[in-house]
């Protein structure tokens, strides 16, 4: 990791610049392959899984035999860890749901706003060295509680041609039973336009690697929703000098671990913590499995020294992270400070693990500085907020003049009239 030291305000901007995205060069082989799915169908799916995941596949979908096996060869701890975490995820995404409010406006005149869930939604769940099968938890719990009446998963098959048994299980858990063996950019592609195996859905969720992100834009051109611009996932850590080094530590190499295209920032008023940081890192990295790949992630990373906590929270929020924890005295007060971040840790005992697995709030998250003007996924992910007005024939008299008057002026004379004819009749 990088170290700098009091860098001025207008060296911020080059010390925390992620690492770069080009997806240029890759949008021709994405484009490629939506098309060839958008036209082929089932048919293009199975060449590119043959291609890409090195399986023919007959069946996408899962059948009831196959997830009853899968839920077999899950342990039992793991199931009970699960249902856990699956029930403080429920918990706290239950306390979101809102009941309609109606609101007189005026005499007689009744407006109010009521959720409803999207029909169809699609959620993609990445496979490869890191299955993440606590994703399918996070985004089918909110998806259920929505009342989405249509939810589909899609994940890449390993060789054998199976998903793992635990986002299988997880799948269940949530009450998913529309599984399909299908990944990357196919899987995008099939959710986007459909095929005559998988439904064509309203709104895409989940993360993916820098094909699937592509994808995914690609998505939103042809008019399907997605959750939000993603990118490497990330943490930033504000510690001071009562911070523990050995949990900073264990924090920036939880996300470094990631991806080396991860980045992790230390944002520090304690210059002695900073070697103590570094020694642990060095002790910790070498246990790791994945410490290939947190190595070249650390390479993208800095540890940033400041003289004061006021530096350290403007700085925090111009990098605007995915998680941010704040490993220091006085957390509590600091958090009422952070303006911009995906989702806040406070406190000596808070990683950013429990956040991602179990703690109950939801680890899908803006990345890449997104967090300025996006929010995690959460229940109003999977809705979308209807108006809903009613008049009486007072209330229609009450405003009747204030909208002739407006709609006149803008010119639009049948709106006017529209109100016009019922006051005269």
């Amino acid at each position: 990791m990088k170290v700098f030291k009091y860098p001025t305000e207008p060296e911020w901007e080059s010390i925390l610049r992620r690492p770069v995205l080009d997806h240029s060069s890759l949008r021709g082989t994405v484009q490629e392959i939506m098309d060839q799915v958008k036209q082929r169908g089932d048919d293009a799916l199975r060449d590119y899984t043959l291609r890409f995941d090195g399986i023919t596949v007959d069946h996408f979908e899962i059948t009831g035999d196959e997830i009853n096996a899968a839920v077999q060869k899950v342990s039992a701890e793991l199931k009970t860890a699960m249902q856990q975490a699956a029930a403080n995820i429920r918990r706290f995404h239950e306390a979101q749901v809102q009941q309609p409010e109606v609101i007189e406006t005026m005499p007689g005149i009744r407006c109010w706003r009521s959720a409803v869930g999207i029909e169809k939604v699609g959620l993609y769940i990445p496979g490869g060295s890191a299955p993440l099968f606590s994703t399918v938890l996070m985004l089918g719990i909110p998806a259920m509680i929505a009342g989405c009446r249509e939810i589909i998963l899609c994940s890449p098959p390993d060789k054998q041609g199976n998903l793992h048994p635990a986002v299988i299980y997880a799948a269940q858990l949530t009450g998913i039973n529309r599984i399909f063996k299908v990944g990357g950019v196919q899987a995008i592609a099939a959710m986007t336009y459909g095929t005559a195996s998988i439904p064509a859905v309203f709104k895409i969720f989940g993360p993916g690697n820098q094909f699937v992100t592509a994808a995914k834009q690609l998505a939103q051109q042809s008019g399907v929703a997605i959750d939000m611009p993603a990118g490497p996932s990330e943490v930033a850590v504000f510690a001071d000098d009562t911070a523990n080094p050995d949990f900073v530590a264990a924090d920036l190499l939880s996300q470094a671990e990631h991806g080396i295209d991860s980045q992790v920032i230390l944002v520090t008023t304690s210059e002695q913590l900073i070697g103590r940081v570094q020694e642990s890192i060095s002790n910790q990295l070498n246990s790791l499995p994945r410490k290939d790949i947190a190595a070249g992630a650390l390479a993208n990373s800095s540890i940033i020294l400041v003289r004061h906590e006021a530096e350290a929270m403007d700085l925090l929020n111009r990098y605007a992270a995915e998680h941010l924890i704040l490993s220091c005295e006085r957390a509590e007060s600091l958090a009422a400070k952070v303006i911009n971040a995906g989702s806040v840790f406070i406190g000596h005992y808070s990683p950013e693990s429990a956040g991602d697995y179990a703690s109950g709030t939801n680890h899908t998250l803006p990345t890449n500085g997104y967090a300025t003007a996006y929010s995690g996924v959460s229940l109003d992910s999977f809705v979308k907020k209807i108006t809903f007005q009613q008049l009486s024939d007072d209330g229609l008299k009450n405003i009747a003049k204030t909208v002739t008057v407006m709609a006149y002026e803008e010119g639009l004379a049948a709106h006017a009239r529209a109100v016009e004819v019922r006051i005269n009749n």
